[in-house]
């Protein structure tokens, strides 16, 4: 992983204080590419511009997307902060671990994703990343500011980094990226409900244990072409059977 492959993405932020804040903390970690998934407020705001300092710069170059699929279009790996846990649908790992494994990354965007700052992310959003991320804390006072959150993530990663061996030549092949596991996802989703298979389950929780499944084996560009070929030619045998 090199700190220049790493997205920062703020969803639904609405405070531009807060959008500063976290500006000034990536810029101190040398962590300088800040994507806005559908912001509630202006990322250029007199007080965004105050509270980031040295951070300025990452404010007028920061990228606003509609939402959260656009902020991760062209990631290889999503990992979503939460205070809350939801390992039952979500795979969790803490921070440090977390940012070691992702450290250890031999290439390949990876996009770290902060929620709004009174609800955090939903698990639809969750669902678009590979990880929960747990910040351990005080269970008594868990909640954290979107850019403290951010302060400690992007400290974590610059640590990982730094102390990570260089990615040797003989790395196995790149798993597939974000968009390519959304379109695998959407049409394993097709497939599963023409074939009667969804109707006998809860869609929702199936298809969450799906993509937990998928994405723990790490699949392959060349591996989900594969799986959508063999999806092809059962939705093409149902039409003529």
């Amino acid at each position: 992983m090199r700190l220049e492959d790493v997205r920062i993405v703020l969803v639904g932020t609405s405070h531009p204080g807060n959008i500063g804040a976290a500006a000034r903390a990536m810029r101190a970690m040398g962590l300088e590419r800040l994507h806005l998934a559908a912001p509630q407020c202006d990322p250029l705001d007199a007080q965004a511009c105050a509270q980031a300092a040295h951070g300025e710069a990452l404010l007028h170059q920061a990228v606003v997307h509609p939402d959260l699929d656009a902020a991760l279009s062209g990631c290889q790996l999503a990992y979503g902060l939460s205070a809350r846990r939801r390992a039952e649908r979500h795979p969790v790992r803490e921070l440090r671990p977390a940012a070691e494994e992702a450290a250890a990354q031999a290439g390949g965007e990876q996009a770290w994703v902060f929620g709004r700052e009174r609800t955090g992310l939903t698990n639809v959003e969750l669902d678009r990343c590979h990880y929960l991320v747990h910040i351990p804390t005080d269970p008594a006072c868990s909640s954290l500011n979107v850019a403290q959150s951010v302060q400690l993530v992007a400290w974590e990663l610059r640590m990982a980094a730094g102390a990570a061996p260089a990615a040797g030549a003989a790395a196995g092949p790149e798993p597939a990226g974000v968009d390519a596991l959304e379109r695998f996802f959407g049409h394993l989703e097709e497939v599963a409900g023409a074939v009667g298979y969804l109707r006998r389950q809860n869609p929702e929780l199936t298809m969450r244990r799906m993509r937990n499944l998928f994405r723990r084996a790490q699949p392959t560009d060349d591996e989900l072409r594969m799986l959508r070929g063999l999806f092809n030619h059962i939705l093409d045998h149902r039409r003529w059977s």
